[in-house]
């Protein structure tokens, strides 16, 4: 088995009890040297491990302090420019910050700051922020479940889930059929599955997916996931070659759909470059529905699909000819409510119309749809930042598009306000249908619903999301401890060139105003301090910026943002190694500079882009809010300064996030299948942010609650 992979997902470790006793010092060391990357051992595993000899002891204690230190960050080594940061650069004047920074860049890196590297204190108990990490006893069973729970997940999945499957399916090979779930949701990740499993000439691969591919889109992203591209289609496919067998097969798979012609011509580029591949005229006699649609769109030859015909109905306010047309697809009735809603003149009409289809809509939809609708015509309050400033500005529309990189576009929501009530009714339709559904599921007796879950979204698409020490949902906000400082930090390797990633923060008012900046040009400023800028890293470098809260809070920063920047113009993802995070400190000086002990979250930096905010530090509410967006390197943008007013307007759209929380989908699940009852104690099944189902669990919420 992986160790990695079960230690990442469920901070679980596979260990078999023996018929031993170990010396009390050996696990006494593990327990020392665990405590001091954050971690510590479950009363169960404890007592297992008490058991084992001496020798398979060592090679497990080995294993685990690698992995654990990998997941932390505390495998590399940790030098920034400035050797007594935070100190050196504190008591440092302006001129000898800027001669320093002349003469490393005129170096191109190679001089630095004259400094021996102080002896610094051990880290104080109460230093130790971050709440030790349980490493608990796990089963055969438990671990295989990760696989059943990543192939049935009803979202897509990240870079790192899709790894981790096809890791499955290479080791187990035919063995993961007996642990498939029983239904397949999302068609994504049933691509990456199946192309997991050809990939591995699985015999009963093609028996298997036959039985779940339906439609032409199906097959095309089958065959984007055995070119490893982007299965969710945002991006143009390059499609490998392949053998006659397997193009014979997929043309026979699209041949049998019956919406083959419209679903070819919905995407005429993508199914151009594979009609390049599979060659369908070659077998234009025995498919020729396929040969037909793949000529067509060659031809630019497009039929009027469903989406051609919704469009042309609402441009010319068909209300009775939607009304005909929209129920047939109950999941584009749902997304397309509001508009047809603001032109109808009857919406109760409507409304009716939608809700005789409701429960053929999926989860996910519904579940968004309600949300929407819930916020619909709120008015947005938020004050302004100064004495005649605006009220009431227009709330803002976010969008995350589909695709591998994680971006955000963010406008002024004009749309006109529905009529009274009408908002309201769709919402209920939505709720209603959810709560019918889930009260066909498993009863799950008493429960209890920790309020705290509504700072938790729920993880409908993790696509875009980086590999991190936590998975996090992008806008979910996240407690900070009660530190005196928080500490950013960043590590990364030269690519094939000298690479120079910048580690800046950017400061804001409440009012997503602009304040100033720590980068590197801009070391101190407003109660935070720069480590010093690194411009070359054969061996691995590292930036860091702490920021002292109370003084940030005084002189008016309420939103600090983290920025990762390719000042080299390298993508992430070609790099051998980047990574970064955020520490909390009672005080600057004390401990290592880098504490794994202290670390609260660790993001793997990866992204095809040259751009990264992970997060945003709210000091007011003291809240963490991920962010995890990944930026298209932009001419104007070489660092924070350059691109204020997108950083404002992402802020803002983060900050306002309106999106469903974890807290209203386990009440929906709650009201359905069991009884809510005030205190954890009392309940058979608690929904809370460290006990019972968490925000952590994104395994089992995809693949059980959603």
């Amino acid at each position: 088995m992986n160790e990695s992979i079960y230690l990442r997902r469920r901070w679980r470790v596979l260990a078999e009890p023996g018929q031993a006793t170990l010396p009390p010092a050996y696990l006494a060391t593990l327990y020392k040297e665990l405590e001091a990357l954050g971690c510590t051992l479950s009363p169960s595993l404890d007592a297992c491990l008490c058991t084992w000899e001496p020798e398979p002891f060592v090679g497990f204690h080995r294993t685990l302090l690698k992995n654990v230190r990998a997941l932390k960050g505390a495998h590399r080594e940790w030098k920034p420019l400035y050797p007594n940061f935070p100190e050196q650069v504190a008591s440092a004047s302006a001129t000898t910050l800027l001669l320093n920074a002349v003469r490393h860049y005129a170096s191109f890196g190679r001089l630095r700051p004259d400094a021996a590297a102080a002896p610094r204190d051990a880290l104080p108990e109460e230093e130790k922020l971050a709440a030790l990490r349980v490493i608990d006893l796990g089963t055969p069973d438990d671990f295989h479940a990760v696989f059943t729970q990543l192939a049935g997940a009803r979202s897509s999945l990240s870079v790192q889930d899709k790894e981790d499957l096809a890791w499955f399916v290479r080791f187990y090979r035919g063995k993961v059929h007996a642990w498939m779930p029983e239904h397949f949701v999302s068609k994504e990740n049933l691509a990456v599955l199946g192309a997991a499993l050809l990939k591995v000439d699985d015999p009963q691969a093609q028996a298997f997916l036959e039985a779940h591919l339906q439609t032409a889109t199906d097959v095309l992203r089958l065959a984007v996931a055995c070119s490893d591209g982007d299965v969710s289609l945002a991006e143009p496919a390059k499609f490998a070659r392949m053998k006659r067998p397997l193009r014979r097969w997929l043309l026979a798979l699209m041949e049998r759909s019956a919406s083959v012609a419209e679903d070819v011509a919905r995407r005429p580029e993508v199914f151009k470059r594979l009609g390049e591949v599979l060659h369908p005229g070659e077998h234009a006699k025995r498919f020729p529905a396929a040969a037909a649609a793949f000529e067509n769109v060659r031809n630019g030859v497009r039929p009027q699909g469903f989406n051609h015909h919704v469009e042309r109905q609402l441009e010319a306010r068909a209300i009775d000819d939607l009304l005909a047309l929209l129920p047939t697809r109950p999941g584009d009735f749902a997304r397309r409510l509001d508009h047809v809603l603001r032109l109808a003149p009857q919406p109760r009409e409507v409304l009716a119309r939608f809700g005789d289809v409701a429960d053929k809509a999926s989860t996910a939809v519904l579940l968004q749809a309600m949300v929407h609708f819930g916020h619909r015509d709120r008015p947005d309050d938020r004050p302004g930042d100064q004495p005649g400033d605006p009220q009431g500005e227009p709330a803002l529309r976010s969008f995350f598009p589909k695709g591998d990189t994680a971006k955000v576009f963010a406008v002024k929501d004009t749309r006109l306000p529905l009529p009274p009530g009408i908002a309201q009714e769709a919402a209920a339709l939505c709720e209603a249908a959810l709560l019918r559904r889930f009260a066909q599921l498993p009863l799950l007796g008493r429960c209890h619903v920790e309020p705290a879950l509504r700072n938790h979204l729920v993880p409908f698409s993790q696509r875009s999301a980086s590999k991190a020490l936590r998975t996090l949902v992008r806008g979910s906000r996240l407690p900070m401890p009660n530190a005196n400082i928080v500490r950013l930090f960043l590590w990364w390797k030269n690519g094939r060139s000298r690479t120079d990633i910048d580690l800046s923060a950017a400061l804001f008012t409440a009012q997503y105003k602009y304040i100033d900046v720590l980068a590197y040009y801009n070391l101190k400023s407003y109660g935070g301090v720069h480590s010093g800028d690194i411009v070359d890293a054969p061996k691995g470098a590292a930036e860091f910026i702490d920021l002292d809260v109370a003084l940030l809070r005084e002189k008016g920063v309420r939103y600090v943002m983290g920025s990762i920047s390719s000042f080299t113009s390298q993508a992430f993802c070609d790099l051998p190694e980047c990574f970064a995070g955020w520490m909390a400190r009672q005080a600057a000086g004390s401990g290592e500079i880098f504490e794994p002990a202290t670390v609260i979250d660790r993001v793997d930096v990866a992204a095809d882009t040259t751009i990264c905010l992970p997060a945003i530090f709210d000091l007011e509410a003291r809240e963490v809010i991920w962010a995890d967006i990944a930026l298209k390197q932009s001419p104007l943008w070489n660092n924070v300064q350059s691109n204020l007013a997108g950083v404002s307007l992402m802020l803002r759209s983060l900050v306002e996030l309106a999106k469903p929380d974890l807290h209203t989908l386990f009440m929906l699940h709650a009201r359905a299948r069991g009884q809510l009852v005030e205190a954890a104690g009392e309940a058979d099944t608690v929904f809370g942010v460290h006990q019972g189902v968490t925000p952590f669990d994104t395994d089992r919420i995809r693949a059980d609650f959603m």
